[in-house]
């Protein structure tokens, strides 16, 4: 008699239900994570850090005494009032140039110490008029009303951008910097044209067009990167490398120990291969999985190091520490994915992908600032574990590994991560294993619970064999 054909799979609603539950998660937070986080970066920018420096010295004319420089900040200042898309600090040039170094700030406009005397000097009388006769006919008062079409040195206002803080962020904050830098020049211009106008001066059109815009505005780099830095995103992209080796060595560790302790077969074309099983508890399981997790963490470590700096000729300092920081990241992501493997057993693996993938790239400031971020992934940022890696590389790569430039932050978020996973993940599977939820009951507790039942097969004869 032929054997029924077995239904196809594909029938089955079981499979598509839960394989399409998985796909549709997977792709709806993706999407909403990934572009809803960088969907409106100039309508969510709040409080970017700029810095405000003045150092200019004053200058006296006409009797009076006049601070170009301190109108100049105060008109900023004011229209800061009805804007908070950029938090100007005003700071010495000193602490303008610390805050750059450390990636505090995110660009300055910097007014320069002979500002109010380069203003001033565009209605003073051209030095040869001032020593010079009046000419036959022409008074001297007359003479002296002429003002210089081309001043020696026009009053100038210096934007300093800070790419090691991120490429978007300095470019908001240069965009920031110069608008403010032409209104002031603006609103400058028109007191000159009304002090002018007031001592009835004969200005030639090209000098009133000057005088509408007197300040030039000049863009510098306020803490340079190397050529090899990828413009101040090499940190995040090494760092992504970094999240992406833990969660990929966290995934072989555990197939691989699940293989040889023989839970799963391993599949080597068309060969199969499965080890006998050896009964191990699930904190014993962790335990192994994290130990194996440190030791490749350190190979991986060194890998990216050597492919990233050796044969890429990434731009880098402070070596040793790039090297251990990179293991200890490596083992912190592997080893917290490998606690909710434990934990969750398959879901955990949707779930670890969630929290160190598609929650992390979006909150991580890496490439939008934490500043152009919605609130929503403003919160997520302060946990995020992407976002304390990046910063921590930062410092390393671009600001001498100076602890306040993210990298004692790094250093703590990641003591604390691994301090909560191994936590998290040996008070469960402990809970598991005290419960006798074992992956794979044990032959005495499957004979104790055998003999328990009546009519089973262990208390039947066996059926005659023809």
């Amino acid at each position: 008699m032929p054997t029924p054909t077995p239904p196809s799979v594909l029938r089955s609603p079981r499979l598509w239900l839960g394989t399409g539950l998985i796909a549709a998660v997977v792709s709806m937070l993706f999407a909403l994570l990934y572009v809803g986080g960088n969907v409106n970066p100039r309508g969510d920018l709040r409080d970017l850090p700029v810095a405000l420096v003045n150092e200019d010295a004053g200058a006296r004319a006409g009797g009076r005494q006049v601070d170009a420089g301190a109108q100049v900040v105060a008109g900023i200042e004011k229209a800061a009032k009805d804007d908070d898309s950029i938090d100007w600090q005003v700071l010495t040039r000193a602490e303008a140039d610390r805050k750059l170094g450390q990636g505090k700030v995110y660009g300055a406009l910097v007014i320069p110490k002979d500002f109010s005397a380069t203003v001033t000097g565009l209605l003073a009388p051209p030095p040869a008029a001032a020593g010079a006769q009046a000419p036959a006919g022409k008074p001297a008062a007359a003479q002296q009303k002429q003002v210089a079409q081309k001043p020696a040195a026009p009053p100038s206002l210096t934007v300093l951008t800070n790419q090691s803080a991120g490429s978007i962020g300095s470019s908001m904050a240069s965009q920031a910097s110069q608008k403010a830098a032409h209104t002031a020049s603006a609103r400058i211009g028109q007191d000159l044209l009304k002090q002018a106008a007031a001592a009835k001066a004969q200005l030639p059109p090209a000098a009133r067009l000057m005088l509408a815009d007197p300040v030039t505005v000049t863009v510098a780099d306020g803490h340079p990167l190397g050529d090899r830095s990828a413009m101040g995103l090499s940190a995040f992209y090494y760092a992504l490398v970094l999240v992406v080796c833990g969660m990929l060595g966290a995934n072989v560790v555990n197939s691989q120990l699940d293989s040889a302790l023989g839970y799963l077969h391993a599949d080597f074309g068309p060969f199969r291969q499965r080890m006998p099983v050896r009964h191990t508890n699930r904190v014993r399981t962790l335990a192994i999985g994290s130990v194996l997790m440190a030791g490749l963490s350190v190979v991986m470590g060194t890998l990216v190091e050597v492919a990233t700096v050796g044969l890429l000729d990434m731009d880098a300092s402070h070596l040793g520490l790039l090297w251990v920081y990179s293991v200890a990241a490596i083992m912190v992501v592997g080893i917290s994915a490998l606690a909710l493997f434990a934990a969750f057993g398959t879901p955990g693996m949707l779930l670890a992908t969630i929290v160190f993938i598609a929650a992390a790239v979006p909150s991580s400031g890496a490439t939008v600032p934490i500043h152009a971020l919605p609130e929503f992934f403003r919160t997520l940022s302060a946990f995020e574990p992407l976002r304390q890696i990046t910063d921590g590389l930062r410092a390393i790569l671009y600001f001498d590994a100076q602890g306040d430039a993210g990298l004692a932050r790094g250093w703590t978020a990641m003591g604390i991560a691994l301090a909560v996973s191994l936590v998290f993940g040996f008070a469960v599977t402990r809970l598991y294993d005290r419960r006798g939820l074992h992956r794979i009951p044990h032959p005495a507790d499957a004979q104790e619970d055998a003999g328990t039942k009546t009519g089973t097969a262990a208390d039947e004869p066996a059926p005659a064999t023809a």
